[in-house]
């Protein structure tokens, strides 16, 4: 499958777009960094509330970055994409300040985590298990490991494992079994119907019994959670004092990495007892804007049915200049 020539064909509404434009809205003038650009839909809406800013947008998929590049070609030079995965983010951030001679530095960061719905909803792509296609759910396409090389090389244990890992499956142990048995799986309509056939019936009603093994499977072969927590750390170290790090997760796996690494950067690593001073001289690099996660309100759900299972993150990074002149702290 080609890229697209249109932006139309990577049609995507992105999710809980005003929230994060509103949470942007008091960051320091600078360069934004959608690190999972998708469509372009965020950047789009961040270029056009803030006119004193400009977006990096990084993204792995050649067919993301063709319509992307095209959504944002009205921005001219305030909008710069790059292909990469998002564990380059420093590197990407460190060649852009470079080839702009930008005198800016990064005053956001966005991570809008998984998949997203043009690629779910095309069945070339091999991540839907609604729509038949080749296993192959590579985010990157010029990677070797596809999910056809998850699917029939595993082994049984190692599978489950995965499954597991990946996704909270209770049933992880008859899904790989029953894979296994299987073998060789050559499209996403075969694994699905295994899938479904291993899921004891009454878990069946319970939304399609095959999603939670797709999600495993894609996570798996694109290393998602592997490079989620570097990232992260990279991105707060990136920001401006007054800057923000936004990160929306879809499920358990990618919000615990995102709220454990969240709170390393407010406690800076202390590990002090609770509610004594810090004695080991650990240095907060941010601060929680919210404590604790947001939602989708039942408005924002029914606009976007993919915003029902988010949870956004937000921290700001700490001006420690600042908070030491006397006369910010009286």
């Amino acid at each position: 499958m080609h890229p697209p020539s249109s932006s139309r064909a990577f049609a995507h509404t992105p999710v809980l777009v005003e929230r994060v434009v509103e949470l942007f809205s008091t960051v320091p003038a600078g360069w934004i960094v959608d690190a999972t650009l998708g469509g372009g839909g965020h950047a789009a809406a961040m270029l056009e509330a803030r006119p004193d800013c400009r977006v990096i947008g990084i993204d792995q998929d050649d067919w993301a970055i063709t319509a992307a590049g095209e959504r944002l070609a009205p921005f001219g030079e305030r909008a710069v994409v790059r292909r990469a995965r998002f564990d380059r983010i420093a590197e990407v951030v460190a060649e852009v300040i470079d080839d702009t001679n930008s005198d800016q530095g990064v005053s956001g960061v966005l991570f809008d985590l998984g998949v997203s719905s043009p690629q779910l909803d095309e069945g070339e792509r091999g991540f839907s298990y609604r729509h038949d296609g080749p296993l192959d759910m590579r985010m990157d396409r010029s990677r070797r490991r596809s999910a056809a090389d998850v699917v029939n090389r595993s082994a049984a244990a190692e599978l489950a494992a995965t499954i597991r890992r990946y996704s909270d499956e209770r049933y992880a142990t008859r899904i790989a079994n029953a894979i296994v048995a299987a073998r060789p799986l050559r499209s996403t309509g075969e694994l699905a119907k295994v899938v479904a056939d291993a899921v004891p019936a009454p878990a069946r009603r319970l939304g399609h019994p095959a999603r939670r093994t797709f999600q495993a499977i894609r996570i798996a072969v694109n290393d998602e959670l592997e490079i989620l927590a570097d990232s992260l750390d990279q991105a707060i170290d990136l920001l401006l004092p007054g800057g923000r790090c936004i990160a929306m997760s879809y499920h358990s796996g990618e919000d615990r990495i995102v709220k454990e690494r969240f709170r390393h950067a407010v406690t800076g690593g202390c590990e002090c007892p609770p509610g004594l001073p810090c004695r080991c001289g650990a240095t907060p690099k941010a601060s929680f804007v919210r404590r604790r996660s947001q939602q989708a309100s039942p408005a924002e759900v029914e606009a976007n049915p993919r915003a029902e299972s988010v949870r956004l993150r937000v921290v700001e990074a700490i001006d420690h200049e600042a908070a030491d002149r006397p006369e910010e702290r009286a």
